[in-house]
């Protein structure tokens, strides 16, 4: 299973470069010599630079505007990596865990992870929204959370 790690934008100049807007925290993923997946074709990065808030990449057999243009609006993937960074936990895998507090309590099983400005939102089955901040834990398909108190009573 291979992650979503971008999205390429607009060609950059005329030699084959594209912008690629990552939505990775791992820079890692765009450096030269890296591979990428783009519609289950590989891609190998030849040059990668960061600009603003994207990178400009030039990716093998992509030599000129109308290669770049081809691949305009389409996702980029990349293998998962063997552990998430230190501290940092991935949505894929606390879909379908099963959320408890600290007491051991079921509240409901992860659907999904909803993005917010304060913190992400574990969105649990049962319509229930958890902030990120609370989780304490998540392994083997369980997570657990240390919610304030009163916030499954609405």
């Amino acid at each position: 299973m291979r992650l979503e790690v971008g999205r390429i934008g607009r060609a950059h100049g005329l030699r084959g470069d594209v912008f690629v807007t990552p939505v990775s925290n791992v820079p890692e993923r765009f450096a030269v010599g890296s591979t990428l997946w783009v519609d289950g074709h590989p891609y190998e990065i030849v040059s990668s630079r960061p600009n603003q808030h994207r990178f400009v990449v030039r990716f093998r057999g992509v030599d000129d505007r109308d290669g770049a243009d081809a691949l305009r609006g389409k996702l980029v993937e990349a293998e998962p990596l063997a552990e998430p960074p230190e501290g940092e936990l991935w949505v894929h895998e606390l879909i379908g865990s099963e959320v408890r507090d600290r007491a051991g309590e079921p509240l409901g099983r992860v659907v999904s992870v909803e993005a917010n400005p304060a913190h992400d939102l574990l969105v649990l089955d049962g319509g229930a929204l958890v902030p990120m901040v609370f989780v304490v834990s998540a392994q083997s398909g369980v997570v657990v959370v240390d919610p304030p108190e009163g916030l499954f009573d609405l």
